[in-house]
């Protein structure tokens, strides 16, 4: 009984691992967007961004479109690349400098 307590609460503790190690990343892309076709297309598309994509919203105003995804199964090349297969040019924006 005690070796099977031990083995259940190893496993329990080895479960838990993964999930404190995912790391959530918000980007937001600067975008060549200019109606709501486009809107609509990122959308619609949302699983050829990548893996691991938890949200994303789109701003048609400042073409810009903010993504929030697992980092450890995505990263901003790769979105680029998801952007690029539904024909959206697409590219991190850059922080402001003073």
């Amino acid at each position: 009984m005690l070796c099977l307590a031990l083995l259940m609460g190893a496993g329990v503790t080895m479960a838990a691992k993964p999930a404190a190690e995912k790391k959530t990343v918000t980007t937001v892309f600067v975008t060549d967007i200019d109606c709501d076709h486009c809107v609509k297309k990122i959308m619609n598309n949302v699983p050829s961004l990548g893996k691991g994509i938890k949200d994303v919203e789109v701003d048609l105003p400042t073409k810009e479109v903010t993504v929030t995804y697992d980092a450890s199964k995505n990263n901003d090349e790769n979105i680029i690349k998801g952007f690029a297969s539904i024909k959206v040019k697409a590219e991190p924006k850059k922080a402001a400098t003073k």
